[in-house]
């Protein structure tokens, strides 16, 4: 029996649907072998076995699946989530198991390092950086919000002043899950003059304060190997529900394609480069005045809703990225 060829794996979880649908049934119909891997599973369902000494070999085992990292010649990675722990494991033992459980993880990330990874791990956390994505964009010339990182309460009150009182509060790093009481630790929030009585908070983690751009539309960018695919809200539709997209209402959110200028465009593509990105989420503002202003990139960020709503072929694009073999 010929050992299979052209396997990609598909990292992401039990709870991912649609997205990695799609992706997986792309990559079949260009001839490749999807194998997925939900990391919550690892290590109650899904076994890892590595041989070192005359080389080195990974066996994963899902299921009734299983594969070989030598036949593994592509990786997406969608997501890493954290272990599932046994009901039975002792509370006192879970943080533990959950570190060796991660550690094994990646070691085998790092023995796939040959394979086209979209994207490699490490230029995903670096391309996380959101101080970084700002500083990058200004420098391929994207127009960027005023901004201002601080731990500082006064400096936040002065910021609130010098922008005339229009200012958002959001944090560096995904929101926990965990954290709550505090407006200060919310999504992207509009901050009120009386959102600063509670600026004090600020001694405990530092936050990043913008100046809130006026819309007339919202973009979802998602960038696939050069290619642009464009999603735009009405931000009349919900402004004056909420200033963070994710959370308006699905009946506020429809999509409409639309198209960027060629300046635009380059940008993006050098920005890209910049970080040796294969994949990225754009979010923009599209001002009245008709400017784009950048916010922020996701590495990993979703673009089901744009496949599904305006039949995207996004999920092709990223198969035909995975299977081509020019990048590491």
């Amino acid at each position: 029996m010929h050992p299979p060829r052209d396997v990609v794996l598909l990292i992401t979880h039990s709870d991912d649907f649609f997205t990695v649908d799609r992706v997986a049934q792309s990559l079949s119909k260009l001839g490749a072998q999807p194998f997925r891997l939900d990391t919550d599973k690892f290590p109650s369902v899904v076994q890892l076995k590595m041989h070192l000494g005359n080389g080195s070999n990974y066996n994963l085992v899902y299921g009734e699946n299983s594969i070989s990292t030598e036949h593994i010649e592509a990786v997406w990675m969608r997501r890493i989530w954290q272990p599932q722990m046994s009901k039975d494991l002792a509370p006192k033992f879970q943080a533990a198991c959950t570190r060796e459980s991660l550690a094994a993880l990646e070691g085998f990330w790092d023995s796939l390092r040959q394979a086209r990874w979209v994207d490699n791990l490490q230029r995903i956390n670096a391309a996380q950086n959101k101080l970084r994505q700002l500083r990058t964009a200004q420098e391929v010339g994207l127009a960027i919000p005023r901004t201002l990182v601080t731990n500082n309460a006064k400096e936040a009150r002065e910021f609130f002043d010098e922008v005339k009182g229009k200012m958002v509060a959001k944090l560096l790093t995904p929101l926990s899950q965990s954290m709550s009481g505090s407006s200060f630790f919310l999504y992207t929030n509009a901050v009120k003059e009386e959102d600063l009585l509670e600026a004090e908070s600020l001694r405990h983690s530092p936050m990043v304060f913008q100046e809130q751009i006026p819309k007339l539309r919202e973009l979802r960018v998602v960038f696939v190997d050069g290619k642009l695919f464009v999603g735009a809200l009405d931000a009349s539709v919900y402004a004056g529900k909420t200033v963070d997209w994710r959370r308006a209402s699905t009946d506020d959110c429809v999509w409409e394609p639309h198209e960027l200028p060629s300046k635009i465009a380059f940008c993006l593509k050098t920005f890209m480069a910049s970080f040796g990105l294969v994949f990225g989420a754009f979010d923009f503002i599209q001002t009245p005045s008709g400017e784009y202003v950048f916010l922020e990139v996701n590495p990993t960020g979703e673009w089901g809703m744009l496949e599904r709503d305006l039949n995207y072929p996004i999920s092709n694009a990223i198969a035909q990225a995975l299977l081509s073999h020019g990048l590491t």
